[in-house]
Parts: C-alpha cells; sequence; structure tokens
C-alpha cells in the first residue's frame, strides 16, 4: 500500500468514520455501543492490513493478540467510560511487555526486524547473529524503547483526555490520539532505519575482508552471514 494512500485510509477508517459513527450514533444507541461500533471500522482496516502486508510469526503475532484483546476487553467493559480506561490499561500492558523484553536482553524491536528481513529473504538465523553482535545489539534496544515510549507517551495522553473531557470529549480525543500515534509512529520508523543503517555498516564491516566490489556486497536484508 502506498504511503499517500496509507495516510488517507489511516485518516479514514481511524478518525473520519469514527468520528461520524460517534456523532450521529450516539444518540440512538447511547455512548457505549457508539464508541464500541465506532471502534469496528479500525479493527476491519487493521487485519485488511496485516493479511494484504503478510506479516507474520512474532510480528503478525503480537498484531493479533493486540487486536483480540482490545477487541475483548471493548466487549467486556459495560460502559463508554469504562471502556476508554480499559483501553488504557491494556495500552500500558503492551508498553511494559516490551520493557521488559528489554529488561530480559530480548528486545522485541529485533524480533519484529528479523520478520521483516525474512519477508526480503534473509535467513532469521543470519539476521539475529548480526542484530545480536556487539555494538548493534543497542540500537535494537533503543528501537525497543521507543515502543515503550510510545505506549506511555499515548496512553498518558488518553488519561489526561478522559479526565479532563470525559466521554463526552471522544470525538476530540480521537484526533488528538491519531496525530500523536502518527508522531510515535514516525519516531519509531526513524529507529528501525537507524538499527537498519548501524547492521548494515556492521554488515560490511564482517565482509570486509571479501574480494567483492563494494557494489556487490549485499546488506543485511538480503545478505549471508
Amino acid at each position: 500500500m502506498k504511503r499517500k494512500n496509507t495516510v488517507f485510509f489511516d485518516l479514514l477508517c481511524y478518525v473520519i468514520i469514527p468520528f461520524t459513527i460517534w456523532n450521529y450514533g450516539r444518540e440512538p444507541l447511547g455512548d457505549y455501543y457508539a464508541i464500541l461500533l465506532s471502534t469496528v471500522p479500525g479493527i476491519i482496516y487493521t487485519l485488511y492490513r496485516f493479511i494484504s502486508e503478510r506479516q507474520l510469526n512474532l510480528l503478525g503475532l503480537f498484531i493479533i493478540t493486540n487486536l483480540s484483546l482490545t477487541t475483548l476487553v471493548n466487549l467486556l467493559s459495560g460502559s463508554a467510560e469504562a471502556m476508554l480506561w480499559n483501553q488504557v490499561y491494556l495500552g500500558f500492558a503492551f508498553a511494559s511487555v516490551f520493557l521488559v523484553s528489554m529488561l530480559l536482553k530480548r528486545p522485541l524491536g529485533l524480533y519484529f526486524n528479523v520478520d521483516v528481513a525474512y519477508m526480503q529473504g534473509q535467513e532469521r538465523s543470519e539476521s539475529k547473529r548480526l542484530y545480536f553482535t556487539k555494538g548493534i545489539f543497542r540500537w535494537f534496544q533503543v528501537l525497543t524503547a521507543l515502543f515503550v515510549l510510545r505506549g506511555v507517551v499515548v496512553n498518558s495522553l488518553k488519561a489526561w483526555l478522559i479526565v479532563t473531557y470525559g466521554v463526552d470529549g471522544y470525538g476530540l480525543m480521537l484526533i488528538y490520539m491519531q496525530i500523536a500515534n502518527w508522531t510515535m509512529s514516525i519516531l519509531i520508523g526513524g529507529g528501525f532505519a537507524l538499527a537498519n543503517y548501524k547492521a548494515i555498516q556492521k554488515q560490511k564491516e564482517i565482509d570486509g575482508g571479501d574480494q567483492d566490489e563494494p557494489g556487490e556486497q549485499e546488506t543485511p536484508a538480503g545478505a549471508k552471514a
């Protein structure tokens, strides 16, 4: 999916349609069901992207788990305000998972990148060997720290909006949350780019003794260690 189309469909499915459902649905449906219904377009869109982009293994499992738990929490909340708060608690819980993975020296950001590299033709064992080398591993810790930061920032903002505006501010919340998510996604994208750049430099060092011309050396995305 092209970046321009992604931005358009992000706005459509995460902001415009949910905002419309909230505005026109809260009176006949009530706050709880209006919010619950407004989450459906985002869930369907996320599943579509998951299937179309063929995100597999740990990365795909994380996305599916996130969607499943979020949907379950929404359904079991019972009220609009409880649903919003439960989403905040769940968001902090996911941030904690990323933090624990860092403390265990098994940063999830590293394994996500292994999945991406695998879809580009890199063997998992080769990617892991490269990413866990000294001088590269710390950058994947930094990348995973950005996921923790996103969880803390986005969910702290959501908690503040709930306290400040309550359920009545849900429409405004959709806009602020999308801006926050985009901002943090840009930072995380930069984190992936930096970690991969460092991995490319490390791979060039490893391949330094080869007789290949520099233009013929493979990058980590397709390199053979």
